[in-house]
This record gives structure tokens, sequence and C-alpha cells, in this order.
């Protein structure tokens, strides 16, 4: 049957209009009929394909559009108004790899600000290509969009003021806690709430900025959130030593570039310039410029040298995580 359809529903093109005019007089209705099916099947393929071919994209419009969110060290946008940050430098490595991949030197970079909910939309619609900050790779996110090897290992933690008292979870018994909406920290302080009957009154911040105002202006007696992001923003205040940062770990976070789902050459590139950046010892130079240098938005230094969880993942470099 194939050999006797017309050479536009062969090609995938539209059936011209000649035709489409002339087809319900035509003896050969029931081929045309195929041959428009098939047309409109071609076309939703084609379109589903093309809503995950991110290089055609990138190709396309030769611009590749990262994501970030203000998450310092991670990303932040420096008082030269240019965006920085570790995650940053390794989007920009993957950038250059999309450059040589394609053969475009001159491939624009263009950034896209995101918050905690957008920088999931932004990925999955196609306004950012990847996302470049302190995203937490798990089995939930996963069913909405891909990732590649993880650059970073967090714990959760808190903040807390040095005079308030506060040791550990159990001394937040029905006091004021913070966190950021829509991250990972808020499920698991109430998961802990609920076990431990803490009786907590949880607040949102809109972004972890906020979230660590609450404990500086004093609305709140502790900010949760990942250990190397509380560190940051310690180092940050105006009295870092006005603050300490305690509390057995509540988890371990896998952070990694984000990007969408369903991409399989996209996921093969990143994941082979992930893989070439930490083989080649790249990944663990660019590590030591962020955290082990004064090199924060206030010339700040973390002093953190690199923990023993991402050290030997780099031995066996992954995507996979311990959900």
């Amino acid at each position: 049957m194939w050999n006797q359809l017309p050479a536009f529903a062969k090609a995938g093109r539209a059936m011209p209009f000649a035709l489409r005019k002339m087809h319900l007089k035509t003896p050969n209705l029931k081929l045309y009929r195929i041959a428009t099916i098939l047309f409109a099947a071609g076309l939703c393929m084609t379109n589903t394909a093309h809503a995950a071919d991110t290089l055609s994209k990138i190709r396309d419009s030769q611009t590749i559009t990262l994501a970030y969110r203000e998450t310092p060290p991670f990303a932040f946008t420096a008082e030269n108004k240019q965006v920085a940050g570790y995650s940053i430098d390794v989007c920009l490595k993957v950038a250059e790899a999309v450059k040589r991949e394609l053969k475009l030197p001159s491939l624009k970079v263009a950034y896209l600000p995101v918050d905690t909910t957008t920088r999931f939309t932004s990925v999955i619609d196609g306004t950012a290509d990847i996302e470049c900050g302190s995203t937490t790779n798990n089995a939930d996110r996963r069913n909405r969009v891909a990732f590649t090897i993880s650059h970073f290992f967090s714990s959760v933690r808190m903040i807390v003021k040095q005079s308030s008292g506060i040791h550990n979870w159990s001394d937040l018994k029905e006091r004021t806690l913070a966190s950021t909406h829509n991250t990972t920290t808020i499920d698991l302080i109430n998961a802990r709430n609920n076990v431990r009957s803490l009786n907590l009154h949880i607040i949102e911040g809109k972004d972890d900025q906020q979230s660590f105002g609450y404990v500086e202006n004093g609305q709140a007696d502790a900010f949760a959130m990942d250990d190397v992001l509380l560190y940051s923003f310690r180092s940050l205040a105006k009295r870092p030593d006005d603050f300490v940062v305690v509390g057995e770990p509540l988890s371990v976070e896998p952070y990694s570039i984000m990007f969408r789902k369903n991409d399989p050459e996209f996921k093969k590139l990143v994941d082979h310039e992930l893989t070439r950046l930490i083989n080649e010892g790249e990944l663990q130079r660019i590590y030591h410029h962020w955290f082990l240098e004064p090199t924060g938005p206030k010339g700040n230094n973390m002093n953190m040298p690199m923990g023993y969880l991402l050290r030997d993942s780099f031995r066996f470099p992954t995507d996979r995580t311990a959900d």
C-alpha cells in the first residue's frame, strides 16, 4: 500500500491545495484518507521530537539559555552585573561542549533569572536550556526533568543566632522555623515536626535571602536549608559571628544541572562533559576557586574544603542518586 500513496504523504509534506480540492471526487478516496492520517501522525511525532531536541533548538537560535537562581556561591549576580558562581562555571563548560559539538564558534550565552518554581517551568517549556544552581536531583523531580552527574552534595541543617540556645532540632519545640517555598527542605521539616511532635510554627520565604532575613530580624528562631547555603549566608552577614550552623543532618542533597527530559542526545553530551571535567581535574579546580578563595559576592571566602561524599563520587561519576 505504501507504494500507492501520493508523494506528498511519503515525504511528510502538506497535501497540495489542488489535491485537497479534488480528493473527494477521486476514486482513490481511501488512499487519500490514509495519506492524510499518516501526514497528521507524522506532524505529531515531529513536534514531539522537536520539543525535546535541545541541540536543534540551540542550533536554530545560535543561543544557549542558562537559568539561574540567586544562591551564592553556586549562582549570583556580581557587583559588575555579571552572572557568576560555581554552578555557572560548570554550565559554561557545558556551553563550550555544545559549541564544539554544533560547530558554532559564535554561540551566544543568555541568562534567565528564575525562582524556586520557575526554575522547573522554564526548563520544561523550553524558555531555558539548562538550569545552573543548587537544585536537588531526586526521584520526584526526575518525573518532570532530567539531571546529569552531581557536582555538589549538601545536607540539610539550620542556622540560628549564637544567643538562641538552639543546638539541635529538639530545641525548636514550639518555636518558629523558616525555610524556602517549593524546596525539598519543606517536606523534611514537616516530617521531623510530625515525628518529634515539635509543634513548630513554619514560615516560608519566597527565596533563601528572605528566609535568612527572618532569622536576622527576629521573625524566626532558625532557618533550615542546605548547609552550604547557610554557610554562604553566614559569611555574607554584617556580623557573621552572630550566627552558627547547627543540627544533625536531615538528609543528603545531591545538586545537579537540570535540563529537559526525553532528550538522549543532549543528556549524552552533558554527561560526557561532566565526566571529562571530573577526570581531567577541571571540576576540582573550579570547586577550589569558589569554595576556598575569596570569590564570593562581597569577596568573602567560604573556607569549605570538598566533602568526602563529593570527593568519593568523582571516582565513579554517575547521575544515579540514593533517593
